[in-house]
C-alpha cells in the first residue's frame, strides 16, 4: 500500500475516534445520565486543558527521546482504556475526571498525527503541500462517518459510543506501529532555557498590540467554537420533548443533520483562497464572526417543520465560520511573524483558539445555561404551553412519565421538569458572537497586501 493510503487511513480513525461521541456526549449527559448543564461545561472544558500542556509535553518527548508514530500508538490505546472505562462512571464528578484523562491521551495525537504524516511524506519524497491537504480532508470524513454510525445504530444517547471509539482507538493504535518510523531530531539546544524548553516564549507576542489583540479575539473565538460543539445535538434532539416534532427527522437523525456542518467545513475550504484575495485578512475574519452570528440566530429560530431550513443553512454557514477564520488567522501568524518564530506563533494560536478558548466557552455557558436559560415546571398548565401542545396530549404525559414525575389531582407535577430555553440559549450566543465581532471590526487594524496572500494561497 503506498504511503499516502496509508497516512490516509490514519487520518480517518484519527477523526473517527473522536467524532464518534463529541457531538453526541450531550444526550448522553443531559438525556441518559440526567445531569445538570453547569457541570457538563467541564466536559467540554476538559478538552481546553488539555490542550494547554499535553501537546508540548509529548512533543518534547518525540523530539527528545520517543519515536513519534511509537508515541502516538500508545497514547491512542491509553485513551481506548479509558473510553472503555467511561460508561462505568456513576457521578458527574467522577465523568469529569476521567474525560479529562481521557482528553490528556487524545489531545496531543492530534498534532502527532500531522508530524507523521509530514515526516512520512518528505522520507518519500512528496509536495507537502500538495499531498496532505487532501490526506487530512479524510480526518474530517472520519468525523462525519463516525456521527452517522453512533446515529444510525440508535447510540447517540448510549454508552456505546464510547465502545465504538474506544474499539477504532484500539485498531489505531496497533496499525501506528507499522507507520514509517519518526525518529527523535534532538534539536532542542543542549543550553535551553526553561521557557525555550516548554514553549513557553511564545507568550512574548503579548508584548506586540497587534498580536495580543489577535490572540484575546482568537480566545473569544475558540469559545463560540465549543458552545456549538458542546450543545448542537441536544439542541436536535431535544425537540423529541415537544409532540408536534416527536417524530420528525431531524429528531431521529439528528446527528446526521448535525454532520452536514463538517460537511460545509471541507467544502468551504475550497473557497478561502478567493475570499482571501478578493477581501483580505482581516475581512475574512470579520466575515468569520458574522457567521458564528448566523449559525446561532439561525439555530435561534429553527425548528424540525417549517423551520428546518433555517437548520440546515446554521449547518453550512457553520463551515465558513470554522474555516474563514481559522485559515486567515494561521495566515496572519505567518505574515507577521519572524520565520523563527512563526512555529510558536502558530502554537500559542492554537493554544488560545482550543486552550484557553475552549475553557472560556465551555466553563462559561454551563454555567449560564443551568442559571439563567433553563426553565423550572411545576404544573402541567406551564409545561404544556412551554412544549405548545395540550395538556391531555398522549405524548406530553409520556414525557412527563419518563421524568420520574407524576401528575397530581390539581394539575400539579410531584417533582419540578426542567427545560433549556434553546431559542434564548442560541440568541444570547449570537448577540454574543456579533458583539465580538463589532469589536474586531473597531479595534483591530491590518492593512491586506494581496501579494502576501498570493504567496500564501499558492
Amino acid at each position: 500500500m503506498g504511503i499516502k493510503n496509508r497516512l490516509v487511513i490514519m487520518s480517518f480513525l484519527q477523526f473517527f475516534v473522536w467524532g464518534a461521541w463529541l457531538i453526541t456526549i450531550a444526550n448522553y449527559w443531559f438525556g441518559t445520565m440526567q445531569w445538570d448543564g453547569t457541570q457538563f461545561g467541564l466536559v467540554f472544558g476538559t478538552m481546553g486543558i488539555a490542550s494547554l500542556f499535553m501537546p508540548t509535553l509529548t512533543g518534547i518527548i518525540a523530539d527528545r527521546w520517543v519515536n513519534a508514530e511509537k508515541l502516538y500508538g500508545v497514547l491512542h490505546i491509553l485513551y481506548a482504556a479509558v473510553l472503555f472505562y467511561i460508561p462505568q462512571v456513576s457521578t458527574p464528578e467522577s465523568f469529569i475526571y476521567i474525560m479529562l484523562l481521557a482528553m490528556c491521551f487524545y489531545m496531543p495525537t492530534i498534532a502527532l498525527s500531522n508530524s507523521i504524516s509530514y515526516t512520512a511524506l518528505k522520507l518519500n519524497n512528496k509536495d507537502l503541500i500538495k499531498d496532505f491537504p487532501p490526506i487530512r480532508v479524510w480526518g474530517t470524513i472520519g468525523f462525519i462517518a463516525a456521527m452517522w454510525i453512533t446515529n444510525l445504530t440508535g447510540n447517540k444517547a448510549t454508552e456505546y459510543q464510547f465502545y465504538i471509539a474506544g474499539i477504532s482507538a484500539i485498531i489505531l493504535g496497533v496499525y501506528s506501529f507499522s507507520l514509517p518510523k519518526c525518529k527523535p531530531e534532538r534539536l532542542t539546544k543542549e543550553n535551553a532555557t526553561l521557557m525555550e524548553t516548554l514553549g513557553l516564549e511564545s507568550f512574548k507576542f503579548f508584548a506586540d498590540y497587534k498580536m495580543a489583540l489577535f490572540f484575546i479575539f482568537s480566545m473569544f473565538l475558540g469559545g463560540a467554537l465549543q458552545l456549538t460543539n458542546a450543545y448542537g445535538d441536544v439542541f436536535l434532539d431535544e425537540f423529541k420533548h415537544f409532540p408536534k416534532y416527536a417524530d420528525s427527522f431531524v429528531v431521529e437523525y439528528s446527528t446526521i443533520i448535525m454532520s452536514i456542518s463538517q460537511i460545509s467545513e471541507t467544502l468551504f475550504i475550497l473557497a478561502i483562497p478567493f475570499f482571501l484575495k478578493r477581501f483580505g485578512i482581516k475581512q475574512v475574519m470579520l466575515i468569520s464572526m458574522l457567521a458564528w452570528v448566523l449559525r446561532f440566530g439561525l439555530f435561534a429560530y429553527g425548528n424540525p417543520t417549517d423551520g428546518l431550513w433555517m437548520i440546515i443553512m446554521s449547518c453550512v454557514v457553520y463551515g465558513m465560520a470554522f474555516d474563514f477564520f481559522n485559515i486567515s488567522g494561521s495566515l496572519f501568524v505567518e505574515t507577521n511573524t519572524e520565520p523563527k518564530n512563526r512555529s510558536s506563533a502558530q502554537g500559542m494560536f492554537m493554544m488560545m483558539t482550543n486552550g484557553f478558548g475552549a475553557v472560556l466557552g465551555s466553563f462559561t455557558s454551563g454555567w449560564a445555561i443551568d442559571k439563567y436559560f433553563t426553565k423550572s415546571f411545576n404544573n402541567t398548565n406551564e409545561l404544556a404551553g412551554f412544549l405548545e401542545t395540550e395538556i391531555s396530549n398522549p405524548k406530553m404525559l409520556e414525557f412527563i412519565k419518563s421524568q420520574g414525575t407524576s401528575i397530581t389531582t390539581d394539575g400539579l407535577l410531584s417533582k419540578d421538569i426542567f427545560m433549556k430555553d434553546w431559542h434564548t440559549i442560541w440568541l444570547a450566543f449570537a448577540i454574543y458572537a456579533l458583539i465580538i465581532a463589532i469589536a474586531f471590526a473597531i479595534l483591530f487594524k491590518h492593512k491586506h497586501d494581496p501579494k502576501m496572500v498570493e504567496q500564501f494561497t499558492h
